[in-house]
């Protein structure tokens, strides 16, 4: 399956960029469109955009006006069995390079203990999935998470980024929600 999922993934990229120059504003349209009811978040973990990931500043503004502490992950390495760790981050705090040339918060910043986890993702389905870089780390960290608290794992995309069906094994781990410049949905876990 991994052959399969390395294609998508390269076809995916391909569609994410044409669909981030072609929505220069999605970043605000998905913040506006993320529930009320979400921003008695005490924890959100997002991200720092990497290469035409969608722009999760906007939504974090939203957290941040409601009084959520922000964290952003460390990434271990891509040959790592370790999941991400989250870092407190206020806008406009210093980021360094970590692997894979993503910017995280400074190793000095307190740990961070997320109830919301923001993902980006090349590509979703309705079921749930998300085809992510394939190293693995946010599901690693997403089953760390579950096995211990009631986490909300929300992918962040563009709406083209859907398909009807993505491949999934058992290791990957299922949204709990997608949110895209066109609307919030809850995913059904039947």
């Amino acid at each position: 399956m991994t052959s399969s999922k390395d294609a998508l993934r390269s076809q995916m990229r391909a569609l994410r960029a044409r669909l981030a120059a072609a929505s220069p504003q999605a970043a605000e349209a998905l913040a506006a469109h993320l529930p009320a009811a979400l921003l008695k978040a005490v924890t959100v973990a997002a991200y720092h955009p990497f290469r035409n990931e969608i722009d999760p500043g906007p939504l974090l503004d939203r957290f941040a006006a409601a009084g959520a502490v922000l964290a952003l992950p460390v990434t271990p390495a891509r040959d790592s069995a370790d999941g991400l760790t989250f870092r407190v981050w206020r806008d406009g705090a210093e980021l360094k390079p970590g692997h894979f040339a993503v910017h995280e918060p400074h190793p000095d910043e307190p740990l961070a203990d997320p109830d919301i986890v923001l993902a980006p993702l090349l590509a979703f389905d309705r079921q749930g999935h998300r085809l992510g870089y394939g190293a693995g780390h946010f599901d690693r960290t997403i089953a760390e998470l579950r096995a211990r608290k009631s986490v909300l794992y929300v992918g962040l995309a563009y709406a083209g980024q859907e398909l009807a069906e993505l491949p999934a094994e058992a290791h990957d781990q299922r949204l709990d929600a997608i949110l895209t410049e066109k609307g919030y949905r809850a995913v059904r876990k039947d």
